[in-house]
Order: structure tokens, then sequence, then C-alpha cells
């Protein structure tokens, strides 16, 4: 049995989840989101929540079914407030902007860094710090953990794409090494 799979989700106000045999559409102000459910889950839509069960026993349906629970709870929340994440750009000359559907990145290599913005998204960019948001979690997080590979936080500066509050533990160098010896 699945507990996660278990709760009900909430259907929030202002949010309208609509079943089409196999595909759920979640609707708000904000946005769609469509999810295309798996054979072994069964959804309904009971008053203002959304209930997901499995329709038959097999081995995979307890992973399938927490999962698809996980994921329309996330559309639901997505639609309704959005998601977000912040990354911050530290290093000498480093630098970022946004020109239309485009981020430009000066990030220390012989070339300017030029990344599209995926539809859905919205970036931002204040001082070093750019804030990537939208209504689809894993197009959120996705992008985000594409832009922070382009330049990794290095350990021995520092330098480079970290997320707000993220702490990044740093290396002695070799003269520290050599010096307790």
């Amino acid at each position: 049995m699945s507990r996660i799979g278990k709760k009900p989700i909430k259907i929030e106000e202002g949010v309208e989840a609509k079943i089409d045999k196999n595909h759920l559409e979640i609707k708000s102000s904000k946005g769609a989101l469509q999810l295309t459910i798996n054979r072994e889950i069964k959804i309904e839509i009971k008053e203002n929540e959304i209930i997901v069960s499995p329709s038959r026993k097999s081995k995979q349906s307890p992973a399938i079914w927490g999962l698809t629970r996980s994921l329309i709870s996330n559309m639901v929340k997505g639609v309704k407030e959005g998601y977000q994440k912040k990354l911050e750009l530290q290093g000498v000359g480093f630098r970022m902007a946004v020109q239309g559907k485009k981020i430009n990145m000066a990030l220390g290599f012989s070339h300017p860094v030029v990344v599209d913005i995926p539809d859905g998204l919205e970036a931002k960019i204040e001082e070093n710090i750019l804030t990537i948001s939208g209504i689809d979690k894993q197009l959120v997080g996705q992008f985000a953990a594409n832009i922070r590979a382009l330049k990794e936080v290095e350990p021995y500066k520092g330098k480079g794409f970290r997320y707000v509050g993220e702490h990044v533990r740093k290396k002695a160098g070799k003269k520290a090494a050599a010096t307790t010896k």
C-alpha cells in the first residue's frame, strides 16, 4: 500500500480539474498542465478532491500510485501558486543579462554563453541572483539545474552558480597543505 497515494488531493479555489479517458488537465488563471495517466491507476474527482487509487494489483502499481499522486499534487500547487528557483552567480567578471527569451552570460569562457528560456518559464535577474519561475515544477527544476551545470561552484574560491542558501564547502589550497607538514 502506498502511504502517499492514499492521501486525497484538495482542489484549491480557482483551480479546475478535468479527466478525459487517461488524460488529466488542471487549469487556473496562471495556466494549464496535462498529465497522461498510467493504465494501472484510476483517478476520480469527488467534490473538491482528487482521489488516486490502483486499478489492478501488480508489482508496479504501488510505486506508480504514489508517483501519480505526487505529480498531480505538484500540478495543483503549480497552477495555484507556481514554483521558483533562485541561483546566485559569484565570481569576478561573471555577468548575466536577460534579453527577450534568452539569458546572455559571461562565465569566464572565451565566448559568451547564450541560453534560451523554455516556453512557460520566466527569468529575472536582480544583482547577481537569477530567479526562474513557472507553473511546472519539473521544468523549473530542470532548467535551473541546466543553468547551474554551465559553471558549477568550484571548491577553492567558490566561483560559479549556486542555489541561494546552498552551503559550499571550500578546500584548502596547496599553500595551506604545505605549511601543515
